[in-house]
Protein backbone atom coordinates (compact mmCIF):
# COMPACT_ATOMS: atom_id res chain seq x y z
CA UNK A 1 0.00 0.00 0.00
CA UNK A 2 2.89 2.33 0.67
CA UNK A 3 4.15 1.71 -2.86
CA UNK A 4 0.74 2.72 -4.26
CA UNK A 5 0.78 5.97 -2.35
CA UNK A 6 4.37 6.64 -3.42
CA UNK A 7 3.50 6.00 -7.03
CA UNK A 8 0.54 8.35 -6.91
CA UNK A 9 2.51 11.12 -5.22
CA UNK A 10 5.49 10.77 -7.56
CA UNK A 11 3.26 10.68 -10.61
CA UNK A 12 1.45 13.85 -9.59
CA UNK A 13 4.76 15.64 -9.11
CA UNK A 14 6.23 14.42 -12.41
CA UNK A 15 3.56 15.70 -14.78
CA UNK A 16 2.46 19.29 -15.48
CA UNK A 17 -0.98 20.15 -14.12
CA UNK A 18 -3.77 19.19 -16.49
CA UNK A 19 -1.80 16.64 -18.55
CA UNK A 20 -2.66 13.58 -16.49
CA UNK A 21 -5.09 11.32 -18.31
CA UNK A 22 -6.84 8.15 -17.41
CA UNK A 23 -7.36 6.40 -14.10
CA UNK A 24 -5.79 3.25 -12.72
CA UNK A 25 -7.50 1.75 -9.67
CA UNK A 26 -6.09 -1.01 -7.48
CA UNK A 27 -9.18 -2.51 -5.85
CA UNK A 28 -8.39 -4.42 -2.67
CA UNK A 29 -10.72 -6.93 -1.05
CA UNK A 30 -10.57 -8.94 2.16
CA UNK A 31 -10.84 -12.72 2.16
CA UNK A 32 -12.46 -12.41 5.60
CA UNK A 33 -15.57 -10.75 4.15
CA UNK A 34 -18.18 -12.75 2.24
CA UNK A 35 -17.50 -12.52 -1.51
CA UNK A 36 -19.75 -10.08 -3.31
CA UNK A 37 -20.03 -7.72 -0.36
CA UNK A 38 -18.22 -4.77 -1.90
CA UNK A 39 -18.52 -1.10 -1.04
CA UNK A 40 -20.71 1.15 -3.17
CA UNK A 41 -17.70 3.14 -4.52
CA UNK A 42 -16.15 -0.19 -5.54
CA UNK A 43 -19.25 -1.24 -7.51
CA UNK A 44 -19.47 2.20 -9.13
CA UNK A 45 -15.84 2.04 -10.22
CA UNK A 46 -16.18 -1.49 -11.55
CA UNK A 47 -19.26 -0.60 -13.61
CA UNK A 48 -17.68 2.49 -15.19
CA UNK A 49 -14.25 1.00 -15.91
CA UNK A 50 -13.31 0.16 -19.48
CA UNK A 51 -11.17 -2.74 -18.30
CA UNK A 52 -11.16 -4.94 -15.18
CA UNK A 53 -8.29 -7.35 -14.58
CA UNK A 54 -7.40 -9.95 -11.95
CA UNK A 55 -4.25 -12.07 -11.88
CA UNK A 56 -5.84 -14.81 -9.76
CA UNK A 57 -8.30 -16.97 -11.72
CA UNK A 58 -9.58 -18.38 -8.41
CA UNK A 59 -10.23 -15.02 -6.76
CA UNK A 60 -13.43 -15.44 -4.70
CA UNK A 61 -14.95 -12.23 -6.06
CA UNK A 62 -14.85 -13.26 -9.72
CA UNK A 63 -18.12 -15.29 -9.86
CA UNK A 64 -20.02 -12.44 -8.24
CA UNK A 65 -18.58 -9.80 -10.53
CA UNK A 66 -19.40 -11.84 -13.60
CA UNK A 67 -22.90 -12.52 -12.28
CA UNK A 68 -23.30 -8.75 -12.02
CA UNK A 69 -22.37 -8.42 -15.68
CA UNK A 70 -18.82 -7.17 -15.21
CA UNK A 71 -16.31 -8.67 -17.60
CA UNK A 72 -13.07 -9.57 -15.83
CA UNK A 73 -9.85 -10.54 -17.60
CA UNK A 74 -7.78 -13.08 -15.71
CA UNK A 75 -4.38 -11.64 -16.52
CA UNK A 76 -1.39 -10.16 -14.69
CA UNK A 77 -0.63 -6.96 -16.61
CA UNK A 78 2.61 -5.06 -16.20
CA UNK A 79 2.80 -1.46 -15.06
CA UNK A 80 3.92 -0.47 -18.54
CA UNK A 81 0.92 -2.14 -20.17
CA UNK A 82 -1.58 -0.47 -17.85
CA UNK A 83 -0.08 3.00 -18.24
CA UNK A 84 -0.10 2.63 -22.02
CA UNK A 85 -3.74 1.51 -21.90
CA UNK A 86 -5.05 4.26 -19.61
CA UNK A 87 -3.19 7.39 -20.69
CA UNK A 88 -3.71 7.83 -24.46
CA UNK A 89 -7.52 7.54 -24.38
CA UNK A 90 -8.12 8.65 -20.78
CA UNK A 91 -9.49 5.24 -19.92
CA UNK A 92 -10.14 3.66 -16.52
CA UNK A 93 -8.67 0.28 -15.63
CA UNK A 94 -9.30 -1.62 -12.41
CA UNK A 95 -6.98 -4.28 -11.05
CA UNK A 96 -8.58 -6.56 -8.48
CA UNK A 97 -6.02 -7.46 -5.81
CA UNK A 98 -5.84 -8.95 -2.36
CA UNK A 99 -5.76 -6.75 0.73
CA UNK A 100 -1.95 -6.90 0.57
CA UNK A 101 -1.93 -5.55 -2.98
CA UNK A 102 0.24 -6.58 -5.93
CA UNK A 103 3.85 -5.80 -5.02
CA UNK A 104 5.33 -6.32 -8.49
CA UNK A 105 2.72 -4.07 -10.09
CA UNK A 106 2.97 -1.31 -7.51
CA UNK A 107 6.76 -1.39 -7.64
CA UNK A 108 6.61 -1.02 -11.42
CA UNK A 109 4.19 1.89 -11.20
CA UNK A 110 6.40 3.58 -8.64
CA UNK A 111 9.42 3.28 -10.94
CA UNK A 112 7.55 4.72 -13.93
CA UNK A 113 6.12 7.60 -11.92
CA UNK A 114 9.44 8.32 -10.25
CA UNK A 115 11.32 8.55 -13.53
CA UNK A 116 9.84 11.99 -14.23
CA UNK A 117 9.53 11.13 -17.92
CA UNK A 118 6.12 9.47 -17.91
CA UNK A 119 2.62 10.85 -18.16
CA UNK A 120 0.87 8.78 -15.56
CA UNK A 121 -2.82 8.03 -15.08
CA UNK A 122 -4.40 8.98 -11.79
CA UNK A 123 -3.43 6.18 -9.44
CA UNK A 124 -5.86 5.17 -6.74
CA UNK A 125 -5.98 2.51 -4.03
CA UNK A 126 -9.65 1.70 -3.41
CA UNK A 127 -10.63 -0.63 -0.55
CA UNK A 128 -13.56 -2.66 -1.81
CA UNK A 129 -14.22 -4.39 1.49
CA UNK A 130 -13.05 -3.87 5.04
CA UNK A 131 -12.35 -6.27 7.85
CA UNK A 132 -14.81 -5.94 10.71
CA UNK A 133 -13.48 -6.01 14.30
CA UNK A 134 -12.65 -9.58 15.18
CA UNK A 135 -12.11 -10.61 11.56
CA UNK A 136 -8.73 -12.18 12.33
CA UNK A 137 -10.57 -14.77 14.40
CA UNK A 138 -11.67 -16.24 11.07
CA UNK A 139 -8.00 -16.73 10.22
CA UNK A 140 -7.48 -18.49 13.54
CA UNK A 141 -10.37 -20.86 12.87
CA UNK A 142 -9.02 -21.64 9.40
CA UNK A 143 -5.48 -22.25 10.69
CA UNK A 144 -6.81 -24.47 13.48
CA UNK A 145 -8.83 -26.50 10.97
CA UNK A 146 -5.72 -27.14 8.90
CA UNK A 147 -3.59 -28.03 11.91
CA UNK A 148 -6.24 -30.41 13.21
CA UNK A 149 -6.39 -32.11 9.82
CA UNK A 150 -2.67 -32.29 9.01
CA UNK A 151 -0.60 -32.20 12.22
CA UNK A 152 0.14 -35.72 13.60
CA UNK A 153 0.17 -34.43 17.19
CA UNK A 154 -2.79 -32.04 17.09
CA UNK A 155 -5.02 -34.38 15.09
CA UNK A 156 -5.24 -36.92 17.94
CA UNK A 157 -5.49 -34.59 20.94
CA UNK A 158 -8.47 -34.90 23.29
CA UNK A 159 -10.02 -32.47 25.76
CA UNK A 160 -8.34 -34.37 28.58
CA UNK A 161 -4.95 -34.13 26.86
CA UNK A 162 -5.22 -30.35 26.74
CA UNK A 163 -6.62 -29.77 30.23
CA UNK A 164 -3.25 -29.08 31.84
CA UNK A 165 -2.37 -26.52 29.16
CA UNK A 166 -5.51 -24.55 29.90
CA UNK A 167 -4.44 -24.26 33.54
CA UNK A 168 -0.87 -23.32 32.62
CA UNK A 169 -1.93 -20.67 30.12
CA UNK A 170 -4.40 -19.16 32.56
CA UNK A 171 -1.67 -18.80 35.19
CA UNK A 172 0.73 -17.27 32.66
CA UNK A 173 -1.98 -14.76 31.75
CA UNK A 174 -2.44 -13.85 35.41
CA UNK A 175 1.32 -13.43 35.78
CA UNK A 176 1.47 -11.07 32.79
CA UNK A 177 -1.36 -8.99 34.28
CA UNK A 178 0.27 -8.80 37.70
CA UNK A 179 3.66 -7.96 36.20
CA UNK A 180 2.12 -5.19 34.08
CA UNK A 181 3.84 -6.56 30.97
CA UNK A 182 1.74 -5.41 28.01
CA UNK A 183 3.60 -7.43 25.40
CA UNK A 184 3.33 -10.59 27.49
CA UNK A 185 -0.35 -9.83 28.13
CA UNK A 186 -1.09 -9.73 24.41
CA UNK A 187 0.80 -12.99 23.85
CA UNK A 188 -0.79 -14.81 26.77
CA UNK A 189 -4.29 -13.74 25.74
CA UNK A 190 -3.53 -15.35 22.40
CA UNK A 191 -2.42 -18.56 24.10
CA UNK A 192 -5.62 -18.67 26.16
CA UNK A 193 -7.66 -18.00 23.02
CA UNK A 194 -5.88 -20.88 21.31
CA UNK A 195 -7.06 -23.22 24.06
CA UNK A 196 -10.68 -22.17 23.45
CA UNK A 197 -10.41 -22.61 19.69
CA UNK A 198 -8.55 -25.92 20.00
CA UNK A 199 -11.12 -27.41 22.38
CA UNK A 200 -13.97 -26.22 20.18
CA UNK A 201 -12.32 -27.83 17.14
CA UNK A 202 -11.91 -31.11 19.01
CA UNK A 203 -15.56 -30.95 20.07
CA UNK A 204 -16.54 -30.55 16.43
CA UNK A 205 -15.25 -34.08 15.76
CA UNK A 206 -17.27 -35.72 18.53
CA UNK A 207 -19.48 -38.40 16.94
CA UNK A 208 -22.25 -38.17 19.55
CA UNK A 209 -22.46 -34.57 20.79
CA UNK A 210 -20.52 -32.31 18.43
CA UNK A 211 -20.44 -28.55 18.76
CA UNK A 212 -18.40 -25.84 17.07
CA UNK A 213 -16.75 -22.56 17.93
CA UNK A 214 -19.86 -20.81 16.62
CA UNK A 215 -21.91 -22.73 19.18
CA UNK A 216 -19.50 -21.68 21.93
CA UNK A 217 -19.61 -18.03 20.84
CA UNK A 218 -23.39 -18.12 20.40
CA UNK A 219 -23.85 -19.46 23.90
CA UNK A 220 -21.77 -16.78 25.57
CA UNK A 221 -23.41 -14.05 23.49
CA UNK A 222 -26.85 -15.17 24.65
CA UNK A 223 -25.65 -15.36 28.25
CA UNK A 224 -24.11 -11.87 28.17
CA UNK A 225 -27.24 -10.32 26.67
CA UNK A 226 -29.48 -12.09 29.16
CA UNK A 227 -27.34 -11.07 32.14
CA UNK A 228 -27.07 -7.42 31.06
CA UNK A 229 -30.71 -6.26 30.95
CA UNK A 230 -29.48 -2.75 31.83
CA UNK A 231 -27.61 -2.71 28.49
CA UNK A 232 -29.83 -4.77 26.20
CA UNK A 233 -33.17 -4.50 28.02
CA UNK A 234 -35.21 -2.09 30.07
CA UNK A 235 -33.59 -2.54 33.48
CA UNK A 236 -31.68 0.31 35.14
CA UNK A 237 -28.26 0.02 36.72
CA UNK A 238 -26.58 3.21 37.86
CA UNK A 239 -23.70 1.68 39.83
CA UNK A 240 -21.40 -1.34 39.62
CA UNK A 241 -23.23 -2.71 42.65
CA UNK A 242 -26.53 -2.57 40.73
CA UNK A 243 -24.91 -4.44 37.85
CA UNK A 244 -23.61 -7.16 40.17
CA UNK A 245 -27.04 -7.51 41.77
CA UNK A 246 -28.65 -7.92 38.34
CA UNK A 247 -26.02 -10.50 37.42
CA UNK A 248 -26.48 -12.55 40.58
CA UNK A 249 -30.28 -12.54 40.35
CA UNK A 250 -30.25 -13.60 36.71
CA UNK A 251 -27.64 -16.25 37.36
CA UNK A 252 -29.65 -17.65 40.28
CA UNK A 253 -32.75 -18.00 38.08
CA UNK A 254 -30.70 -19.66 35.31
CA UNK A 255 -28.92 -22.16 37.51
CA UNK A 256 -31.73 -23.01 39.95
CA UNK A 257 -29.13 -24.21 42.43
CA UNK A 258 -30.12 -26.00 45.61
CA UNK A 259 -27.00 -24.71 47.39
CA UNK A 260 -24.88 -21.58 47.07
CA UNK A 261 -21.87 -23.86 46.85
CA UNK A 262 -22.99 -25.51 43.61
CA UNK A 263 -20.85 -24.71 40.59
CA UNK A 264 -17.72 -23.87 42.58
CA UNK A 265 -14.84 -25.94 41.16
CA UNK A 266 -13.25 -27.73 44.10
CA UNK A 267 -10.03 -28.41 42.19
CA UNK A 268 -9.00 -24.74 42.09
CA UNK A 269 -6.18 -23.50 44.36
CA UNK A 270 -7.08 -23.65 48.03
CA UNK A 271 -7.03 -19.94 48.84
CA UNK A 272 -9.13 -19.15 45.77
CA UNK A 273 -11.58 -21.90 46.72
CA UNK A 274 -11.91 -20.58 50.26
CA UNK A 275 -12.43 -17.01 49.04
CA UNK A 276 -15.08 -18.13 46.51
CA UNK A 277 -17.00 -20.05 49.16
CA UNK A 278 -16.83 -17.04 51.48
CA UNK A 279 -18.07 -14.75 48.72
CA UNK A 280 -21.06 -17.00 47.99
CA UNK A 281 -21.94 -17.22 51.69
CA UNK A 282 -21.67 -13.46 52.20
CA UNK A 283 -23.67 -12.64 49.06
CA UNK A 284 -26.42 -15.02 50.13
CA UNK A 285 -26.57 -13.38 53.56
CA UNK A 286 -25.90 -16.63 55.40
CA UNK A 287 -24.40 -16.72 58.86
CA UNK A 288 -22.10 -19.71 58.79
CA UNK A 289 -19.43 -20.18 61.43
CA UNK A 290 -16.03 -21.27 60.24
CA UNK A 291 -15.18 -24.87 61.13
CA UNK A 292 -12.83 -25.20 64.04
CA UNK A 293 -9.89 -27.50 64.04
CA UNK A 294 -6.22 -27.79 64.56
CA UNK A 295 -3.63 -27.18 61.88
CA UNK A 296 -2.47 -24.72 59.27
CA UNK A 297 -5.38 -25.50 56.92
CA UNK A 298 -7.98 -24.00 59.26
CA UNK A 299 -5.78 -20.98 59.89
CA UNK A 300 -5.41 -20.40 56.15
CA UNK A 301 -9.16 -20.79 55.71
CA UNK A 302 -9.83 -18.09 58.30
CA UNK A 303 -7.28 -15.79 56.67
CA UNK A 304 -8.76 -16.33 53.21
CA UNK A 305 -12.28 -15.56 54.47
CA UNK A 306 -11.02 -12.42 56.17
CA UNK A 307 -9.24 -11.31 53.00
CA UNK A 308 -12.41 -11.80 50.96
CA UNK A 309 -14.41 -9.74 53.45
CA UNK A 310 -11.85 -6.94 53.09
CA UNK A 311 -11.96 -7.07 49.29
CA UNK A 312 -8.53 -8.67 48.93
CA UNK A 313 -7.82 -11.58 46.60
CA UNK A 314 -5.88 -13.95 48.88
CA UNK A 315 -4.25 -15.76 45.95
CA UNK A 316 -2.97 -12.49 44.46
CA UNK A 317 -1.85 -11.27 47.89
CA UNK A 318 0.09 -14.47 48.53
CA UNK A 319 1.70 -14.34 45.08
CA UNK A 320 2.82 -10.75 45.72
CA UNK A 321 4.31 -11.78 49.05
CA UNK A 322 5.99 -14.79 47.40
CA UNK A 323 7.57 -12.51 44.80
CA UNK A 324 8.95 -10.33 47.57
CA UNK A 325 10.32 -13.47 49.20
CA UNK A 326 11.90 -14.54 45.90
CA UNK A 327 13.55 -11.14 45.55
CA UNK A 328 14.94 -11.43 49.06
CA UNK A 329 16.34 -14.88 48.27
CA UNK A 330 18.02 -13.61 45.09
CA UNK A 331 19.46 -10.65 46.97
CA UNK A 332 20.81 -12.99 49.65
CA UNK A 333 22.46 -15.07 46.95
CA UNK A 334 24.13 -11.96 45.57
CA UNK A 335 22.21 -12.11 42.30
CA UNK A 336 19.98 -9.58 40.54
CA UNK A 337 16.26 -9.79 39.89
Amino acid sequence: MNADASAADAGAAARPEGTGTGRLVLLTTSHRVAPGLLSWPAWQTLRTAQRVLCADPDHPQLPYLREAGIEVETAAPSARELVDYCVPEARTAVVLTSAEGESALTDGLARLAGSGRETMPDLELLPGSYDLPGARLLDLVQVMDQIRAECPWSSIRTHRDLAKYGIEEAYELVEAIEEGDREALREELGDVLLQVVFHARIAQDDPDEPFSLDDVAGGIVEKLIHRHPHVFGEEDAATPEDVKAHWMRTKAVEKQRESVTEGIPLAQPGLALAAKLASRVRTAGLDVALPTGQGVGYELLAMAVRAEEEGVDPEAALRAAARAYRDAVVAAEGGAV
